[in-house]
């Protein structure tokens, strides 16, 4: 048996499962979204009509699809930022040869990614609660009188990214310091011998060292946090006043609420283009760094 061959007989068991579970939904779910699938079509396969593009059509013109856009991409362009800096900040942190307990600061610090996110939820709901929550009695302690950050749809986003960044920095921080320990020491023997100080090594030695993995670890959470979901779900209902209704909340919606799975597809499929170009995006401009 050549080597060609035996590669295609290993691999052969998983790419059954990736085509059975993932390639094969992801076909029907394209071919659903052009079709007006609905409750009827599901009683009687031949309630089922082709209808083209309509669902993408009669999304762009949906203005709830644009808020929950609207939503999304500040949630991203948000929490993307702030769970990347602290993630970061907690790698450095760890990665200091200062630093004490290491071993039992990562498994701390990444026990939120492993948590399940309805349990945690359910006592950040507490946390943010208006008369009770230590979240508002903290901010007595400084004079700050108390917020509703559930019921005000001012706050009730924002209260969403400070538990996702809580949530999930773990997972990037365990990444980032993977690349940091991936960093010569011998590169910083020498700024130090040259004289340069902790900021300069920073700037540049870390991170133009580190800039694969960022770019790597922004990706990632730019993905995850387009698929915002769980948390408004069981925070906040997708309230108040749909202040917290995202892109997948509102697939969800249609989809098993409502039982327009057509239009539900679709929305996923325009998920998936945005990310898509988001995603190309953020590569463009790291080539484009990276070749000047």
């Amino acid at each position: 048996m050549n080597t060609q061959r035996a590669a295609w007989l290993f691999l052969a068991p998983a790419a059954i499962v990736l085509g059975v579970f993932f390639l094969l939904p992801v076909i029907g779910a394209l071919v659903l979204s052009l079709t007006d699938y609905d409750l009827y079509a599901l009683a009687n396969i031949h309630n089922l009509r082709f209808v083209a593009l309509a669902n993408y059509w009669a999304l762009l013109h949906r203005p709830l699809f644009w808020t929950a856009l609207g939503h999304t991409v500040y949630f991203v362009a948000v929490g993307v930022p702030l769970s990347m800096l602290i993630s970061l900040c907690a790698a450095l942190l760890l990665h200091s040869p200062l630093a004490r307990c290491k071993a039992f600061f990562r498994t701390a610090l990444f026990a939120p990614v492993v948590t399940t996110v309805v349990a945690v939820a359910v006592v950040w709901r507490y946390l943010f609660s208006t008369k009770y929550g230590l979240v508002n009695v903290a901010l007595g302690w400084i004079g700050i009188h108390p917020i509703d950050w559930l019921g005000d749809p001012h706050w009730a986003m924002p209260a969403i990214i400070l538990f996702a960044a809580w949530k999930n920095f773990g997972y990037n921080m365990i990444i980032l310091l993977a690349g940091l320990q991936a960093i010569p020491v011998e590169l910083y023997e020498a700024a130090r011998i040259d004289g340069a100080s902790a900021w300069r090594q920073f700037r540049h030695i870390t991170l133009p060292m580190l800039a694969p993995t960022l770019l790597m670890v922004g990706i990632l959470t730019v993905s995850g946090y387009f698929q915002l979901f769980a948390e408004p779900y069981v925070i906040t209902e997708g309230g108040p006043l749909q202040s917290t209704v995202s892109v997948l909340y509102l697939m969800y919606n249609d989809g098993f609420q409502w039982w327009n799975l057509g239009s539900a597809s679709a929305i996923a499929f325009l998920l998936f283009l945005i990310m898509f170009v988001v995603t190309a995006g953020m590569l463009r401009v790291e080539y484009r760094e990276a070749k000047a």
